[in-house]
């Protein structure tokens, strides 16, 4: 069975090439694991100072999204996470709450 997970996941991004960020949308109990591929999503800033990503997260159970703006240095280095309409959470939190599971 993991043949066919292999198959149709694709090979992935290496993990330096990934950012996870975990978000909990407003009135949701659920907290979404949101992959960002720091190679293809980022866009240039335009007075060329660094990069950011928009992003929205909505859980399976949820209605309510949270959308989310990313900033990054020109050497594509986190230094600014702003949400609307959610939290985010930690990594740690987050695998409290599900374990090691990986549903990205």
């Amino acid at each position: 069975m993991n043949f066919l997970k292999n198959l149709f996941s694709g090979a992935g991004a290496p993990q330096e090439d990934v950012l996870y960020v975990y978000v909990q949308p407003k009135m949701c109990k659920e907290v979404v694991k949101v992959r960002i591929d720091m190679k293809n999503q980022l866009s240039r800033e335009d007075d060329d100072s660094g990069y950011f990503v928009r992003k929205t997260a909505r859980g399976q159970r949820c209605p309510f999204a949270a959308e989310m703006l990313l900033r990054f240095d020109g050497n594509r280095r986190l230094i600014e996470q702003i949400i609307e309409n959610g939290t985010f959470v930690t990594e740690a939190e987050y695998r409290a709450l599900y374990g090691d599971e990986d549903d990205a």
